[in-house]
């Protein structure tokens, strides 16, 4: 091997290393201050409520760590209430603030989390959260540790917490009596594309690929139908504007932006009670979806909400505001955070501005 490819070689083997001992590094420092988070912490003896999901393949062991992580920081109030197929997040954490609980902590994806947060928004009382599904999209966004249990059950039994705003979706041709306030989101709802790629996603396949069996579901649907509707958003100045006949694939709002390795809004904001809006269309078959991507890697790099200057048969129109009522010449299947809604024709989004506490890493 010529001596200069040797001197490469080394050079990229060095950097190799040298980057795998700062990734080890940060990782131990942030193990240490979670740590010196549960050491600093008072005894105030809170009562925790552990909402968990004994669906989730992580679920028995994670309780069990729950279990002796509470006797060994000496948190002697504790329970558990697992959901159940006629028992969701929102039934279970009603249930644990009935129950006396001064956090209730979820435990399971984003679905669970999402349940739970409709309850515990404008309750007073604070909520932690520790992911073990797929996703696990809004504790990423949030910065609470994902595939590290007692890094996560640090940060929900310290005393570190934002306010967070909670979005709703209301299907206005559904009974609203069975929605209440409506359906609560965190991250992101849409209708169309994006429900149909979730619906469709085996179960089985999400166990052994995490979040990339998405994209294996949303490949079956690149050629589905658009859908035509009339879109009014109410901008943050309290205007409302009205769009008729858009046609779009999908579109979504927004309360966290950030998905594993894309940036889907740079600019939302999950406190600053502003929902980001998109609507999406493609056209042109394939060339029209490569452009779509290529307009999401754009703005993942650039962390600025604009479609890639190579864009030619895609678009993003990206919208803020408070509120936005849709109604369509169809029905569309509507999604929250991961969670199936069902068909709807008429849709009505809004967003209450912080109004979860969620236990969050304390900031330097």
């Amino acid at each position: 091997m010529p001596i200069p490819a040797v001197v490469i070689l080394a050079i990229l083997a060095a950097a190799a290393i040298a980057v795998t001992a700062v990734v080890l590094i940060v990782r131990a420092q942030r193990r240490h201050k979670f740590a010196m988070q549960i050491l600093a912490r008072d005894d105030d003896q809170l009562s925790y409520a552990f909402v968990i999901n004994p669906s989730k393949p992580q679920a028995a062991a994670a309780r069990e760590r729950i279990q002796q992580y509470c006797r060994d920081k000496g948190i002697r109030e504790f329970s558990f209430i697992e959901t159940q197929l006629d028992r969701d997040g929102s039934a279970c954490a009603r249930m644990a603030l009935e129950r006396g609980a001064n956090v209730v902590v979820a435990v399971g994806g984003d679905g669970t989390v999402r349940t739970v947060a409709s309850a515990m928004a404008s309750s007073d009382h604070v909520m932690g959260i520790i992911p073990i599904g797929t996703g696990n999209l809004f504790a990423r966004n949030m910065g609470i540790p994902v595939g590290d249990l007692d890094a996560a059950l640090a940060v929900a039994t310290s005393h570190g917490s934002t306010q967070v705003d909670v979005g709703r979706m209301t299907l206005l041709d559904a009974d609203s009596k069975e929605q209440g306030r409506g359906h609560a989101f965190l991250i992101i709802a849409g209708i169309g594309f994006d429900a149909l790629m979730i619906d469709d996603t085996d179960p089985n396949l999400k166990k052994t690929v995490s979040w990339l069996a998405y994209f294996i579901s949303g490949a079956k649907h690149l050629f589905a139908p658009k859908y035509t509707a009339d879109i009014s958003i109410t901008r943050p100045d309290q205007v409302t504007q009205t769009n008729t006949s858009v046609t779009f694939r999908t579109f979504m709002a927004g309360n966290c932006g950030e998905i594993p390795g894309f940036s889907l809004m740079p600019d939302a904001s999950y406190d600053d009670g502003i929902l980001d809006f998109e609507i999406i269309d493609t056209s042109a078959g394939l060339i029209g979806w490569a452009n779509l991507f290529g307009d999401v890697m754009h703005q993942t790099i650039t962390r600025k909400t604009s479609q890639s200057p190579l864009s030619t048969n895609s678009t993003i129109v990206q919208l803020q505001g408070t509120k936005a009522e849709i109604r369509l010449e169809k029905p569309a299947l509507a999604q929250v955070d991961g969670d199936i809604l069902g068909e709807t024709c008429h849709i009505a989004l809004s967003v209450e501005r912080q109004a979860l506490d969620v236990r969050v890493p304390q900031s330097d």
